[in-house]
Formats: C-alpha cells, sequence, structure tokens
C-alpha cells in the first residue's frame, strides 16, 4: 500500500492546486453557454422531477408490499440520483489522464492529481443534490436521526468512485478498448442493480449477482436511510468498504507497475 499513501501525499502537497484545476473543470464543462454551472445542476434536478411527475402525479404507480416505498418515482429516484453521480464521476475519472495527456508530457505533475480533479468536480454537483434530497425526504420519517448517516454514506460513495476511477485511467491510458468497455458496464450495470427494482424482486437464486456492482451495496443504503428512516444494515457498510479495500489493493499495485510508463502511454 505504500502506492497509495505516496499518491495521497502528492495531493495533499497539492491540495491547493487541486483546488484551482477543480474549479476550471467545473467552468470548463459548460464554458460558452448563457446558463453556465447552472446546466451541470439542471439534469440531475430534472431527472428526479421526471420520475416524480411520471411515476408518482400521472400513472400513481405502486410497488410490491416488500418494497421500502410503495411510490415508484420516490423508489427509482433515491436509486438513480447516486447511480448518476457513479456513472458521471467514475467516467470523468477515467478519461482524466487521456484529456490531461499534453500537460503530463510537458511537466512533472502527478497524475493522481487529474482524477481527484474530475471526481471532486463531480462531487461538487451531485453531493449538494443528494444532501438536499435528504431534506425532502425528510419528512417521510420525521427526520429520523438515520439521516445523519448520509453524510458517511456519500463520502464512502466518493471514495469508491474515485479509487474505481483512477484504476480505469490508467487501464484507459494503457488501452483504449477500456473507455468502450466501461461505457457498456455502465448501461448494464443499472439493471444489476436495486435501482430500478427492490433487491427482493430479483431471482432469489441469482441475486449475489447484484453484489457484483459496486454500487448496490450504496444504493441499498441510500434506501434504507430515505425511504425507510432506518440506518443501513451492516451488510450495506461492509460490502461497500470491502469494494473499497478490493480496489484500493488493486489501484496500489497498478500504480506502482505503471508510474514511470503513464506518459508515454500517453
Amino acid at each position: 500500500m505504500t502506492a497509495i499513501v505516496e499518491e495521497a501525499r502528492a495531493v495533499w502537497r497539492a491540495r491547493s492546486l487541486v483546488w484551482v484545476l477543480t474549479r476550471r473543470e467545473i467552468s470548463a464543462r459548460n464554458a460558452g453557454s448563457a446558463g453556465g454551472w447552472l446546466w451541470s445542476y439542471a439534469q440531475p434536478l430534472l431527472m428526479v422531477a421526471a420520475y416524480y411527475l411520471v411515476f408518482d402525479v400521472v400513472f400513481a404507480m405502486r410497488l410490491g408490499e416488500n418494497a421500502p416505498t410503495r411510490a415508484a418515482g420516490a423508489f427509482l429516484v433515491v436509486g438513480a440520483l447516486p447511480w448518476m453521480a457513479f456513472c458521471d464521476t467514475v467516467s470523468r475519472a477515467m478519461n482524466s489522464l487521456i484529456d490531461a495527456g499534453s500537460l503530463l508530457q510537458r511537466s512533472p505533475l502527478p497524475a493522481v492529481l487529474f482524477p481527484v480533479r474530475s471526481a471532486l468536480a463531480s462531487t461538487v454537483i451531485y453531493a449538494p443534490i443528494i444532501l438536499a434530497l435528504t431534506l425532502a425526504y425528510g419528512p417521510m420519517h420525521r427526520f429520523s436521526p438515520a439521516l445523519l448517516a448520509m453524510v458517511p454514506m456519500v463520502a464512502l460513495q466518493l471514495l469508491l468512485s474515485l479509487v474505481l476511477g483512477y484504476l480505469l485511467a490508467i487501464f484507459a491510458v494503457a488501452m483504449r478498448d477500456t473507455l468502450q468497455v466501461v461505457a457498456f458496464l455502465f448501461q448494464v450495470g443499472i439493471f444489476l442493480s436495486p435501482v430500478l427494482f427492490p433487491a427482493n424482486m430479483f431471482p432469489q437464486a441469482w441475486r449475489w449477482v447484484l453484489w457484483l456492482n459496486p454500487m448496490s451495496a450504496p444504493v441499498i443504503g441510500y434506501q434504507a436511510i430515505l425511504l425507510q428512516g432506518q440506518w443501513p444494515a451492516w451488510t450495506a457498510w461492509a460490502v461497500t468498504l470491502a469494494w473499497i479495500v478490493v480496489l484500493t489493493g488493486a489501484l496500489a499495485v497498478v500504480v506502482s507497475r505503471s508510474r514511470d510508463q503513464i506518459a508515454d502511454w500517453l
């Protein structure tokens, strides 16, 4: 894990630069548009509004009795918003080294700064929306103290997304096919998670497949907090931490073996 410790130290030493890079990326995402940074928040907010309007207001769809909530729209929002945040964070972190290729070839900046920059930029956009969702769902269970669990859950999702995004960024630099493979996995992954349906609706014999998706455990945690006002089960925390540990171990190996080759691959 020495490589990971060195990467963390590099980020800490350059924390002021990371913040500057993060602000510039947020500004660059919607450069030239009249709405500016507001467009970054428009897409997830419109998605939330569309799910609520279509499934809860227009069709008034209801889930089964064993679901965390009967309202289909409310259920979809709780899973889909974190999933969008995860996909956006991982995708942008995965592309960050390729996008910064010319800069990395000309300067001795640590490569880790760029996945961190992209992950933080996405978090600045999605974290406030997810936490605001907490206030919207709070009255459903009289603002249960379990809502406090949203903070560590969002933090764990950020760490999970960053580690996975950085790992994929190195693979993408070495092999560009990684970008297409991951894009396909994102399209399929939402169906192999409890985002669109409660986990208990998945066939019992195949329910283990859900745990192959790193976002299944966080989504189950969000559903427990926002829809039921309960602290997530220990399995949600344990599986999320297990994914972080496994991915961090893989990242440590990959970083130690590729650190001197990234500039050449670019």
